[in-house]
């Protein structure tokens, strides 16, 4: 497989994965923070993807997908690391209620609250055991190998 053929997959890879998110969106299932900050460097990686296409120094903007990848993989990781209770969340979407005192009598009493606040260590949606923010972890780990590989070719 040649260098830009690498490219492809891993930033085409980084597209289907952010086109999936989006889906899953349109499907009803809402995104929390984390996994919000999950899709810029999946755009990122789409658009160093281009770049290295187009031949504009391709090697050092392999490594910069890769580092976008490692970026998302290592969100995907914490965000994992929430959802098992391993370690806490922003407290805007894994807050144990610590915060309650904060809020007004109107604030505490509404209903639209729910709709917009999705809580980071709950897990909406998985697929044989691994929920989505594992799965992004796991292929964008394989989307670092394969931006590194294309690195080294250049």
């Amino acid at each position: 497989m040649s260098q830009k053929q690498m490219v492809m997959v891993a930033a085409g890879g980084s597209l289907v994965l952010l086109a999936g998110a989006y889906l899953f969106q349109a499907l009803g299932y809402a995104p929390c923070q984390m996994c919000l900050w999950q899709r810029w460097p999946h755009g990122a990686a789409i658009v160093l993807g281009l770049v290295a296409i187009a031949g504009i120094v391709p090697r050092v903007t392999a490594y910069v997908g890769a580092a976008a990848a490692l970026t998302t993989a290592g969100i995907g990781a914490f965000h994992f690391g929430v959802e098992q209770g391993w370690w806490e969340g922003p407290s805007a979407c894994s807050g144990a209620g610590n915060d309650l005192g904060t809020l007004s009598g109107a604030d505490l009493l509404s209903t639209a609250i729910q709709d917009t606040i999705i809580m980071c260590n709950e897990i909406a949606w998985s697929f044989m055991g691994l929920s989505m923010a594992t799965w992004n972890m796991v292929l964008s780990l394989v989307f670092v190998a394969i931006w590194l590989r294309a690195a080294r070719m250049a």
